[in-house]
């Protein structure tokens, strides 16, 4: 039975040279570049789509009147935000189902 990994950024860059015949350095420039394309394209609230993947979008959260935890009966508005989104693609759902 195999135990779930945690993959984190050095493990990811590791296996995409391992995959791609190329050095961990140039793994994690592409990575790096890969990060900071999503955040600029979100950031002008554009949509990075990977077919059979997923898609990073932007999303706006509404504000919103809250209450304080530390005294209930007191009102905070809370202001709008803009948070990130991520919707599975059809492979992904799929390559999970069958998990």
């Amino acid at each position: 039975m195999n135990t779930p990994q945690t993959v984190n950024k050095a493990l990811l860059a590791q296996k995409i040279a391992e995959k791609v015949g190329v050095s961990k350095k140039e793994a994690e420039d592409m990575i790096a570049a890969f990060v900071d394309i999503t955040i600029n394209t979100l950031q002008s609230g554009g949509e990075v789509t990977i077919a059979g993947f997923g898609a990073f979008s932007a999303k706006t959260r509404a504000g919103r009147v809250g209450v304080n935890p530390q005294s209930p009966t007191q009102k905070i508005q809370i202001p709008p935000v803009t948070v990130p989104k991520f919707k599975a693609g059809k492979s992904l759902k799929d390559a999970l189902k069958k998990k």
